[in-house]
């Protein structure tokens, strides 16, 4: 039945289809999570609280009693522009109906909390999950409830004792118990810094009682929780100062920055703790406490009037200077979406901003269809995804631009919370996430939940090192430096590029987490497949313009971290929980360790080609039956890919929930599937376009693979990292894929040759006064471990197939440890000779200036002799590299 309430707060029982009808009607009312933000129908809802109580119970227990202060309270709460009031145990139906008069939501604190130490002595233990069900189902459905709170902040001590998983396990199970009684309502638990790496992704919002006293550390911190809570609303269970230590002024003051930075940084609600200085708490009013913005005869303090002004004023101050804003929508055969587009765009909130629509060349009628709305539309010929960027950047007219994809539409504050960026940062990009919409279907569903979708990835929890093109914007002057998109990349990558181009010049690239879009996935696991070969296909366009920011494999390094649905980490890397001394840390986060090379192979497409490798070693059996071996090794390697998808799909939580079990085990069979799926088509694409894991780096000639020695006489004096720079320059301009050494390394630059082969570079300088130096280089060959791995591998073998009379397989397999020996030569002879290329140029160069400089001092004749004498073996081995055509 569905309880209606009235002045009594009692229930009146109606029939079935008065109910389901009363449901229907209040459907649009009933506030609901959609991406960051909380939403009412079709409106966003920013949730503009207070928590109230605890006070004095009646004999009852019951907290909430006196209605006339209640009503009091509540019409003053609307008269201050105040929305929302949390609660901290379950209210009658009289509060409730009081709260609804006045326009208010109300947060429930269902108190689990409360019942936590039961985990450990389950002696004379209620039970817990009937009393919460009690609690839910005497106010299910009311029109009042805001969503219900699981409980407020467990203590660290606690979660430390049980574990972060069974704490999870607990809370997930009271999710389940309330919306069993109200499927519509929404549920969260009220975390808070000391149990930061509690993570609970089945919730509907994420809820943190945060207080902190400066406005750069409460800026950083929430930007950190965004990233935590990922693509699900954030709101501040608890912000507020004490008036009684630190002065109403300056309580007033602290709640102004807390409450416009809160919004600022993209949450969805705060609630400012708290209404009234009257407390009562463990049996005891308390009397040295005065965190209300009245007192406690309801009397207004100075915050009162501050926090009515910031709330009076959400998500950003009137005071704000917007930047005008270009939007431009590149579009091929749009017409599906782009629809959807237009009436997101015309749908922002933003006072100074003009859409450019580029059609490139459509078959279709999308360029009518964006006319509709009255945009500026530009027509060119299909020349490609970046061509048509290029073409809105030199009709904008904003000193921003914004791009977003025709498959995908913006939160009505998209633009705002991206110049507000600009406007408080120095970052010349800024991207936001993109989500995926509900009401897409099915596959759609479970291909979001999919790997190779549109990612970000963050270096920091505000600086990113890239930003996908469905969602990015620029200052117009930064990406008219660089020269615009390159022309090159026709459907994607061109992300990437303009990212890394804009990082390579000095500048950065910012996240802001409110600015979010709603992008629709593929429809299809052939659109799907598609999708992932053309990204296979852009890796290797970058991998050949940016060859350092890949490894040997081909795999792009990433700086950052990952972030989107999809990304799956590996099996064996688990976070480790900082928890300080004794679990004294009162901020505790979860590390997660980087991956390395190693322990990202199973998420490679080069796995699978491990796998093909070991069933075409398999082959050999029915010449030397040991080889049989491989087969069961190839399974156990293709079952650590099969776990880890299927592991994933298991934790995947849809949009839209499955109708049926049998409907959960099709969706999530399906996204365990597409985990597979994605790395061949990666590949696929990869191979295609030469991305190998056997390509060659470097120039076309080769040098004797041993150590060289050069010692330069220089008259002019040079840093040494500026030199290093022009030398890293010269091997970048002929191609070479080459990096700078780290911190720990004894080498300055490396030059890859390939997969099996490096050659090394360092430099020492000494300084002979007057701005002289001599210069000592040395380069030498270092082969892989894993080409050593490989060769010693295969020769293993032969030499047991040799032993076991296994002619044919010993000479197959012999053959193959050469092939790894010989491949090891020739990448490590191409990359030494590609790394003297520089040098032997500056000497020439030298020699070319000695011989038209009159005879030196003979200060410096000593050392001039003695470099003679070192380069005297480098001189020898001339004419054998030249034979060698280097």
């Amino acid at each position: 039945m569905d309880p209606k309430p009235n002045p009594g707060g009692r229930h009146e029982c109606t029939s079935k289809s008065d109910e389901e009808s009363s449901v229907t009607a209040q459907a649009d009312t009933r506030p609901r999570a959609r991406g960051k933000f909380i939403w009412v129908g079709d409106k966003k809802l920013y949730v503009l609280g207070v928590t109230y109580g605890t006070f004095r119970p009646d004999e009852d227990g019951n907290h909430y009693h006196n209605l006339k202060t209640i009503e009091r309270d509540f019409a003053r709460m609307a008269a201050s522009g105040i929305n929302a009031v949390r609660v901290y145990s379950t209210p009658s139906h009289s509060l409730l109906n009081l709260a609804q008069r006045y326009g208010l939501r109300v947060l429930v604190d269902l108190a689990a909390d409360q019942y936590i130490g039961f985990l450990s002595n389950r002696g004379g233990a209620p039970y817990i999950h009937k009393l919460v069900r009690t609690s839910v189902r005497s106010c299910a459905r009311h029109p009042a409830i805001l969503a219900y709170s699981l409980g407020n902040e467990i203590p660290a001590t606690l979660v430390r004792w049980h574990g972060q998983r069974r704490i999870k396990r607990y809370l997930e199970g009271l999710y389940r118990v309330v919306k069993a009684e109200d499927p519509r309502g929404m549920v969260t638990y009220v975390n808070y810094p000391s149990t930061e790496y509690l993570q609970l992704p089945f919730v509907d919002f994420s809820c943190f009682n945060v207080y902190l006293e400066s406005p750069e550390r409460f800026t950083s911190y929430v930007s950190r929780l965004q990233n935590i809570v990922g693509d699900r609303p954030l709101v501040m269970g608890e912000i507020g100062l004490d008036s009684y230590r630190n002065g109403t002024h300056t309580q007033a003051r602290v709640l102004d920055w807390q409450i416009r930075t809160a919004f600022e940084g993209g949450c969805a609600g705060a609630f400012v703790y708290s209404w009234t200085d009257e407390w009562y708490r463990g049996g005891a009013e308390a009397e040295d406490w005065a965190f209300g913005i009245t007192t406690r005869e309801r009397s207004p303090k100075p915050a009162l009037a501050a926090v009515q002004n910031a709330f009076s004023e959400t998500p950003f101050s009137r005071q704000t200077t917007w930047p005008s804003v270009s939007v431009i929508v590149c579009t091929y055969n749009g017409r599906r979406t782009i629809r959807d587009c237009c009436e997101g765009l015309r749908k922002l909130d933003y006072q100074s901003f003009d859409v450019i629509v580029v059609d490139d060349g459509s078959t279709d009628n999308v360029a009518d269809i964006a006319r509709e709305y009255g945009f500026r539309v530009i027509t060119t010929p299909n020349r490609g995804l970046s061509n048509a960027r290029n073409a809105g950047l030199e009709a904008a007219t904003g000193d921003i631009v914004a791009y977003i994809d025709d498959d995908a539409y913006p939160d009505p504050h998209w633009l705002s919370y991206l110049a507000h960026t600009f406007s408080t940062t120095d970052h010349a990009a800024v991207g936001g996430p993109n989500i995926a919409p509900d009401g897409d279907g099915p596959i759609a569903d479970c291909i979001a939940n999919a790997p190779g979708g549109p990612a970000h990835i963050l270096v920091s929890d505000s600086e990113a090192e890239h930003v996908p093109g469905c969602n990015m914007s620029f200052r117009k002057a930064a990406l008219h430096a660089i020269g615009g998109f390159d022309s090159q990349f026709r459907v994607a990558g061109d992300d990437v590029d303009v990212c890394w181009r804009l990082q390579h010049i000095g500048l950065t690239v910012g996240f802001c987490p409110a600015a979010m879009v709603w992008h629709h996935r593929r429809g299809s696991v052939r659109t799907y497949w598609k999708q992932q070969r053309g990204y296979g296909k852009a890796e290797a366009l970058l991998e050949s313009k940016w060859p350092e920011k890949y490894n040997a494999a081909g795999h792009v390094s990433w700086t950052g971290r990952v972030y989107g649905n999809g990304h799956l980490r590996t099996l064996w890397n688990r976070g480790r929980i900082y928890q300080g001394v004794w679990g004294s840390a009162p901020f505790q986060s979860v590390y997660q360790p980087a991956q390395s090379a190693l322990t990202s192979l199973p998420l490679m497409p080069e796995w699978y080609l491990l796998i093909l490798g070991l069933l075409t070693l398999s082959t050999l059996s029915s010449f030397w039956h040991p080889l049989v071996a491989a087969i069961p090794i190839a399974v156990f390697v293709a079952g650590v890919s099969v776990l880890q998808c299927t592991l994933h799909a298991t934790r995947t939580r849809f949009v839209t929930a499955p109708r049926s079990v049998l409907a959960s085990i099709e969706m999530r069979s399906l996204v365990a599937l597409l985990h597979l799926l994605q790395p061949v088509a990666r590949l696929s694409g990869r191979l295609s376009c030469g991305l190998t894991p056997w390509r060659r780096r470097g120039r076309s000639g080769l040098a004797l693979p041993w150590p060289r020695t050069f010692a330069m006489w220089f008259e002019h004096w040079e840093a040494p990292c500026a030199r290093l720079q022009a030398i890293q320059l010269m091997l970048r301009t002929a191609g070479a894929c080459v990096r700078a050494g780290g911190s720990f390394d004894r080498w300055d630059l490396e030059v890859r040759g390939g997969m099996f082969g490096v050659a090394r570079l360092r430099m020492a300088v000494e300084e002979h006064g007057l701005g002289r130096q001599l210069v000592r280089f040395r380069v030498w060959p270092r082969p892989s471990v894993e080409g050593i791995l490989a060769a010693s591998f295969f020769a293993s073998l032969a030499t047991g197939a040799a032993l076991g009379n296994a002619v044919a397989a010993a000479a197959i397999l012999g053959l193959m440890s050469a092939i790894c020996v010989a491949r090891i030569v020739d990448e490590c002879a191409t990359a030494t000779a590609t790394a003297l290329d520089p040098l032997r140029i500056q000497e020439r160069a030298q020699l070319r200036v000695r011989s038209e400089s009159p005879e030196p001092a003979v200060a410096g004749a000593n050392t001039r002799s003695r470099m003679a004498r070192e380069t005297t073996v480098d001189r020898k081995s001339t004419a054998t590299e030249h034979a060698l055509g280097s």
